[in-house]
């Protein structure tokens, strides 16, 4: 299969080990490492097929796109790694006739733990497989997904297993960094203040557990809401200190 998957990770062991197991079929899986210090690489170069790469981490897009240069392929599966493919998704892949013109997006099942988030998280299709001779992942420091301009996108009509958290504390270290790299990204280009972080959020918690049905997925639901609508109130918070900051230089 000419398709190189491509991965960057920090402190990941929890899910890596599961990630790259169901990966076997693949010739060509690059593990670009920030930095783990929790036996991350150990696991990586037990796999004869991974090419563990070391480098720093300067933000989800660009991190993704550097780590894509050293893959074999020109195609790339660009995957997380607490994402895990399975026998059907590889199937479908191999028989699948691929356009280079074409960006083939992905869905995801949402687990909290071993529960599957069905509502709140619904709905979740992004970009992943793409040819880096026409395209490539964004230079968003967060958020961050493959660039579809000027390109046709087609669902696969598969999905994989995204283990997005075991624990309520991996949500809150989750929305620090998420809420931090966003405000780097925005600081001098978009407005923010206490009043739209406080708008915001309220809004972000409403549509998540009401309106997207996340009480339909127990306490899992109310916990993803409530986490989101923190990250939304801290990004702006964080971005409005920034651009005060700014001003004062």
């Amino acid at each position: 299969m000419n398709i190189s998957v491509v991965i960057i990770v920090k402190d990941g062991s929890r899910t890596i080990k599961s990630c790259l197991e169901a990966l076997e079929a693949f010739d060509d899986v690059v593990v670009f490492d920030n930095g783990s210090s929790d036996g991350t690489q150990a696991l990586c170069r037990s796999f004869a097929n991974v090419n563990l790469v070391e480098g720093d981490f300067i933000g989800f897009g660009p991190t993704k796109k550097l780590a894509s240069t050293y893959a074999k392929h020109d195609w790339i599966l660009s995957l997380d790694s607490d994402e895990i493919v399975t026998e059907i998704f590889v199937r479908k892949l191999q028989e699948k006739r691929l356009d280079t013109d074409t960006v083939y997006s992905i869905k995801r099942l949402n687990y909290y733990k071993e529960i599957e988030i069905k509502h709140g998280w619904s709905n979740d299709i992004l970009p992943r497989l793409y040819n880096r001779t026409r395209t490539n992942v964004s230079d968003k420091m967060v958020h961050e997904g493959v660039v579809t301009d000027n390109m046709k996108v087609e669902y696969l009509d598969i999905s994989l297993k995204h283990e997005r958290y075991s624990s309520i504390s991996e949500f809150i270290i989750k929305a620090d960094r998420y809420s931090t790299l966003f405000a780097e990204q925005n600081v001098g280009k978009r407005n923010a203040s206490p009043l739209k972080a406080i708008g915001n959020s309220s809004f972000t918690f409403i549509r998540k557990y009401f309106f997207k049905l996340g009480f339909l997925d127990g306490y899992p639901g109310l916990v993803m809401a409530y986490t989101n609508m923190i990250e939304n109130f801290y990004k702006y918070m964080k971005l409005y200190e920034m651009n005060l900051e700014k001003k004062k230089k």
